[in-house]
């Protein structure tokens, strides 16, 4: 099959299924928690995805990536909510949706990759520590300064009523307060994670992620082969950054969640979820970053719901100090700590779960040898004799004239 006959039909198939889980989701997954945490998952998959970029691919290590997924989810916010309003209110509609998601997500991107940008200039010139340190510290600016802003207050300057707008430690629930409107639906969500799971593999496999792996190995042998550092390393950091920005937009709408944007939501702890989902599934690895998302937040649920055990409630009765939180916690840690001594490569390490085959190289066909016609030493002589060099028919056999030892100088 041709391969832009057979990119067609791929193209056209998954088209169908996010079409059909758009309209059967809430048939195959009756109840709304559940339906909730499988969404939140494939969107904590696209923060992974786009993390991979930077810490698994170009081997920097950033642990603010929650900053991002927050700028990138209150952009989308606003910006849902004001076009929700331009079309009259009322409750979502999935025809509508096509009119508020790609302005909010495309804006999300946007904005997300000027701030890493912003960011990625100046701090990128950093290495291991010093890099993770400024990242957390942008994170954390970014989260601090819309929790701590003032609302309410009559006497404040453009950037104060601007901080206030957002809702302070409160949230922002849409330019009305009555919530941001929930458009991204399965179609949205599950389309977004095919698209970012086709960039992330073409990126991983095109010269740019051939450069950006060279240097994570070896950067001063990169450079002395043309490599510029400093560009690739900005460039993936903002590429890493519109891709968080974009999972904060499907965030803030995602539908089943929460209608307010809150600044706790973004706090280190998404950071280091984001983490673990790329190192468990593999550095580098675009189906390693997919197989940690939906295994972390998966299992972070899972524990949670043992909890509703009776042998556990009975424990809890029997011990009424004991802190199931904490214990939720120490078993999801002790789960980490296990899978990285088991695999500390990550589950797949730099591999991917369908791996490109190279075409095997065409061999000639081999035949039987051709026989030698035998030659007699009359003909041979006489062919020395009469026939010249050139003349001679393929196959001749060429007799030496044997010489006893010892007698070459004579």
């Amino acid at each position: 099959m041709p391969r832009p006959l057979k990119r067609v039909i791929t193209a056209l198939v998954l088209l169908g299924v996010v079409v059909a889980l758009e309209f059967g989701f809430e048939t195959l997954l009756p109840d709304a928690a559940w339906r909730q945490l499988a969404l939140f998952a494939m969107v904590n998959v696209i923060a992974a995805l786009s993390l991979n970029v930077i810490n698994g691919m170009a081997g920097q290590f950033s642990i603010g990536h929650a900053g991002f997924v927050g700028i990138g989810a209150y952009t989308g916010a606003i910006v849902a909510g004001n076009l929700h309003q331009q079309l009259g209110g009322g409750d979502p509609l999935f025809g509508n949706s096509f009119l508020v998601m790609p302005p909010a997500l495309l804006a999300s991107g946007l904005v997300a990759a000027l701030f890493g940008l912003v960011v990625g200039l100046p701090s990128l010139r950093l290495r291991g520590d010093y890099l993770a340190i400024v990242t957390l510290g942008f994170a954390e600016i970014f989260r601090l300064t819309i929790a701590t802003a003032t609302t309410g207050a009559a006497d404040q300057g453009p950037i104060g009523k601007l901080l206030a707008a957002l809702g302070g430690p409160i949230g922002y629930a849409g330019p009305d307060d009555t919530g941001v409107p929930q458009y991204a639906g399965p179609f949205w969500i599950f389309g977004a994670v095919a698209l970012m799971t086709i960039v992330a593999w073409r990126l991983k496999f095109s010269g740019w992620g051939r450069a950006l792996r060279a240097l994570r190995e070896d950067e001063i042998a990169s450079a002395a082969v043309g490599v510029d550092p400093t560009r690739y390393k900005v460039t993936s950091f903002v590429i890493s950054a519109a891709g968080g920005g974009i999972a904060g937009g499907l965030l803030a709408s995602m539908r089943d969640g929460n209608p307010t944007i809150q600044p706790d939501q973004f706090t280190f702890n998404y950071s280091f979820d984001a983490i673990t989902m790329v190192i468990l599934g593999g550095s580098g690895s675009v189906s390693g970053s997919i197989v940690g998302g939906v295994l972390v937040t998966f299992t972070v649920k899972l524990i949670e719901q043992l909890q509703g055990l009776d042998s556990v409630l009975a424990l809890k009765a029997a011990y009424p100090a004991l802190d199931l939180n904490a214990l939720r916690m120490v078993l999801y840690a002790a789960i980490l700590i296990g899978l990285m001594i088991l695999r500390p490569e990550g589950l797949f390490g730099e591999r991917e779960l369908f791996g490109r085959r190279a075409p095997r190289p065409q061999r000639a066909p081999v035949g039987p040898a051709e026989p030698v016609p035998a030659t007699t030493g009359a003909e041979a002589a006489a062919g020395r004799a009469g026939a010249p060099k050139e003349e001679r028919p393929p196959g001749t056999a060429v007799e030496r004239e044997a010489k006893p030892a010892g007698r070459e100088l004579e």
